[in-house]
């Protein structure tokens, strides 16, 4: 089983990247944030033609997450059950046995900023959550954009990035929180190259120049983590022409 996760920043001006991506890579699940469209604009159609079933959460203009899969999603649940918010931030489906969370972890702007609160908040509704769902679940996999670079080797530039969004000590620790339930980061059971990212700024030359951040991730339980064979960072979409500025990240799952 092959499952990956991608912020597309815009499906509108992305789709025939992921097109194209879920034709060459042909995996089982992919998890999409940052769709910026409404369910009504979704291209449902395109990726039925590709073979693909798909889910969908959206808004106009911002946010959005959608979970494609060649095999029929079952058990789907929309946000997180019990918090009340009205951005389109997570979607839940149970995919050939394994439960798939698809997440857009807000951003947070700065730590000065309200955006910074509401990320906390949203982060402590989201591991509570998660907290009951692991026991309903023991095969689950959380796949998203998170916004959280959980280490200094995450970072291009640790000291040039203290002090902002995204590498904060309470982001971290609630990344800390999630793989002290039980959840494994996925790409580090593996041997990886130094400086592996997945978020580059468009400004600066930073994807040629690899000022990047690691925040994309696939969180596996541990009935998932003896499975796992291979995670890896497809840099080639970034290469494309009007490419997002994420990168999908890939994980291939062998009890699964």
């Amino acid at each position: 089983m092959k499952i990956a996760t991608w912020n597309v920043n815009s499906l509108n001006v992305r789709l025939p990247h992921v097109l194209d991506w879920l034709a060459s890579e042909q995996p089982d699940v992919l998890c999409l944030q940052e769709t910026k469209q409404e369910d009504s604009k979704f291209p449902y159609a395109a990726l039925q033609e590709a073979g693909y079933h798909a889910l969908h959460s959206g808004q106009k203009t911002y946010n959005g997450v959608a979970i494609i899969s060649k095999q029929l999603p079952q058990a789907v649940q929309f946000g997180i059950p019990g918090y009340v918010d009205e951005q389109k931030r997570v979607l839940t489906a149970t995919v050939a046995g394994v439960r798939i969370v698809c997440a857009y972890i807000p951003n947070g702007q700065s730590l000065e900023s309200d955006k910074y609160q509401y990320k906390l908040g949203w982060l402590q509704a989201l591991t509570d959550w998660l907290q009951q769902e692991l026991k309903q679940h023991p095969k689950l996999a959380l796949l998203g954009d998170y916004n959280i670079a959980p280490e200094d080797r995450d970072v291009h530039d640790p000291a040039a990035w203290a002090g902002q969004v995204l590498v904060s000590a309470p982001e971290r620790a609630v990344f800390q929180q999630l793989l002290d339930m039980g959840l494994h980061d996925s790409f580090r059971l593996f041997e990886q190259a130094d400086n592996s990212f997945s978020w580059w700024d468009y400004r600066m030359a930073g994807f040629r120049r690899n000022l990047g951040l690691r925040i994309d991730h696939i969180l596996v339980s541990e009935a998932l983590k003896a499975g796992c064979s291979r995670c890896w960072i497809d840099k080639a979409p970034r290469k494309l022409e009007r490419p997002s500025d994420h990168t999908p990240v890939v994980l291939e799952l062998h009890s699964a």
